[in-house]
């Protein structure tokens, strides 16, 4: 039986995409409980038991509880970390580790919950190596790609390939010297650039599809939603305001490579981008299993957090 319990929405204080859902929720008179766990356990608590019919037991907020038993579906966006700074170092670790393992286990293992996504299988996800290889085997074409700490290596790639861009793996954030955050860009780069730093750690570096456009591919449970982006820019994320907007049907084999990909990592909602070359065909780049979407819905009108609120409600599966 689906549960008819709240949806619960895991995210940080910011995130103006689930505002949208959350509003579009409460007009269909769904329950929402909204919580970022890094609030844990100044003004976020839980009680848990496991029982024959699985955990039960309760989560509150300054404002709601939820029953754990009968949450709905679990949004899970962008919390942030626990943090305990009234603690001495060695102390806070362990009580990060137990709040982890603790409330974390709890979240992600909720009875008859419909996760989008489950924050395992985002971490799953979230490795570009592993993105990469289950993109090859849904059937995409990927960009010849070199993950190394080897300077010949990494020289030998860049005069093969000639045009070739260096990807941060991930995207820790970084403060400049006035303290403004910002993330590593997407560069191209040359063999003359590459020095011996690049023994310290891990790199990408990936042959750059000569494109004509970008797409945003928004997979929502079963609806797919794909946007041309038209600029002038290697990373089209870097100024927002040069871009177009249209939207566009996939070609052929994009949809079946899409839930192949989904699939793989057992996901519901993924956000894909794709490089579009000269002559038409679609370059994967990557998926994000908690990407950004909802700006796009103003710009092309489609009903994207309309799709969310009914995956979310289990209108659709």
């Amino acid at each position: 039986m689906t549960p008819t319990g709240p949806v619960l929405v895991v995210t940080n204080l910011d995130d103006p995409t689930a505002d949208l859902v959350i509003d579009e929720l409460h007009g269909r008179g769904v329950p929402v409980v909204r919580f970022d766990s890094g609030d844990f356990p100044t003004t976020l608590s839980f009680t848990a038991y496991m029982t024959p019919r699985g955990i039960q037991g309760s989560l509150t907020t300054p404002s709601r509880t939820a029953d754990l038993s009968r949450v709905r579906s679990m949004y899970y966006r962008r919390p942030s970390g626990f943090t305990f700074p009234h603690l001495d170092d060695q102390t806070a670790r362990f009580a990060i580790t137990q709040a982890r393992y603790g409330l974390g286990g709890v979240l992600a293992s909720l009875p008859d919950c419909l996760y989008v996504n489950h924050p395992h299988r985002i971490g799953d996800a979230e490795f570009k190596p592993a993105g990469l290889a289950a993109a090859v085997a849904s059937g995409f074409r990927v960009p010849a790609t070199l993950l190394t700490s080897d300077l010949d290596a990494a020289r030998q790639f860049i005069r093969h390939y000639q045009s070739v861009i260096y990807k941060p793996l991930s995207t820790p954030l970084y403060r400049d010297e006035n303290g403004v955050s910002c993330t590593v860009e997407v560069l191209e780069v040359s063999a003359d650039e590459i020095d011996d730093s690049v023994a310290g750690t891990a790199h990408l570096f990936q042959h750059l599809v000569d494109k004509t456009a970008d797409v945003r591919v928004t997979v929502i449970g079963d609806q797919i939603f794909c946007v041309r982006i038209d600029s002038a820019l290697l990373d089209w994320r870097t100024d927002y305001d040069r871009l177009t907007y249209r939207v566009v049907h996939p070609p052929p084999g994009i949809t079946e490579a899409l839930r192949a990909y989904l699939a793989h990592f057992d996901l519901l909602f993924g956000a894909f981008d794709f490089a579009i070359d000269t002559v038409g065909q679609w370059w994967f780049l990557e998926c994000n299993p908690s990407g950004q979407w909802a700006w796009m819905e103003p710009e092309t009108g489609l009903p994207m957090v309309a799709a969310m609120a009914d995956l979310l409600e289990r209108k659709m599966m």
